[in-house]
């Protein structure tokens, strides 16, 4: 089995690191500046000055189409423009997303795992929004919501931000379905079921984002903030010790459909955080080696294995729902576990 390094938080910086910045040229975009390489990029970073965009060039190296360049360079529709970042290292990630619906202000993308949406402190600029930015026309584009690093599928973005301040206000009559697959450990008795009850964090948990579902016999002052929620889940299928379960969020809270199936005995294949008492969260954040090999068996798998599948949106109240669908996982999930894939490769 290979181990992905974006797993390995605390890696060090290898030496004299370089990182390619590159982005796609659009007409569209070319068309509010003077061609430039300095301008497009500027439009790319509208916080910073011209002279700020000189100054952060300075030690680079930049090239149109492979082509060593100049910020003065003028550039054309459908080339790509890359900076060379001297001396900067992102952790390795699954940067193949696609879109898979849109309209003038918001478009649907499958995102893969890992990938985290929006910049952490070892990806500022692998991240889905920066690769969207600078693959995409909509340099402006926004996260509508967001999914974890690890879960992959699908997620909204508004294209600019006009149409950010217009649907995230309106999110919640804007989707109104949200389905995800899991593969968990374990077999539940039951075909479907729904757990309704508050999830908070836990003042005493040593995993300070892990959340719970809470014990009212407990002093309230164990928890911070519960807030109700509510999962509607359903048995698709069972093979061996696993299942693919179906899981409808009827709310939205933070590690929701990870902490439910916990808390039901059915931690998610690969869930560092709710399965096995969080013991490989915790190693990972204590040893800069990262997890081994044995570690990822013991898991099942490299990434938690969740994918958001369903999307209804509505778009005005008298039209009908549009479904966006992503595909789930494989169709024998032995395929998706270790070791069972490793023994079938």
């Amino acid at each position: 089995m290979s181990v992905n390094s974006s797993t390995n938080p605390l890696l060090s910086m290898p030496q004299k690191s370089v990182f390619d910045l590159t982005y796609e040229v659009f007409d569209v975009l070319l068309a509010q500046t003077d061609k430039s390489v300095r301008q497009y990029l500027q439009l790319h970073q509208p916080t910073l000055s011209l002279d700020q965009i000189d100054e952060w060039l300075a030690p680079c190296a930049i090239f149109i189409d492979a082509i060593p360049s100049d910020k003065e360079d003028k550039l054309k529709h459908g080339q790509m423009l890359t900076i060379e970042l001297k001396d900067h290292f992102e952790q390795k990630v699954n940067t193949h997303w696609e879109s898979v619906w849109q309209n003038d202000e918001i478009i649907a993308i499958n995102k893969p795992a890992p990938l985290a949406v929006s910049r952490t402190t070892r990806n500022l600029h692998d991240t889905l929004i920066g690769l969207v930015r600078r693959q995409t026309p909509y340099c402006k584009a926004q996260l509508l919501h967001r999914l974890d690093i690890e879960t992959s599928g699908l997620i909204l973005l508004a294209k600019d931000k006009n149409s950010d301040i217009k649907w995230k206000k309106n999110l919640k009559s804007l989707i109104e379905k949200k389905v995800y697959h899991a593969i968990v450990k374990g077999v539940p008795q039951w075909h479907e079921h729904t757990l309704d009850n508050q999830l908070a964090e836990r003042v005493d948990s040593q995993i300070r984002c892990k959340m719970f579902v809470v014990d009212e016999s407990l002093p309230s002052s164990t928890y911070k903030k519960p807030k109700q929620s509510k999962t509607v889940f359903k048995r698709l299928k069972t093979q061996g010790e696993y299942s693919l379960i179906e899981c409808q969020l009827l709310t939205g809270r933070k590690h929701q459909i990870r902490a439910h199936l916990a808390h039901l005995g059915l931690p998610i294949v690969g869930d560092k955080i709710y399965s096995q008492e969080g013991m490989y969260f915790l190693k990972r954040l204590e040893s800069t080696a990262g997890l081994t090999e044995s570690d990822y068996l013991s898991l099942g798998a490299e990434n938690h294995l969740l994918r958001a599948v369903e999307l209804g949106l509505r778009l005005c109240p008298d039209e009908d729902l549009i479904m966006i669908r992503s595909p789930s996982f494989k169709p024998q999930m032995d395929q998706e576990i270790f070791p069972l894939s490793k023994g079938n490769s």
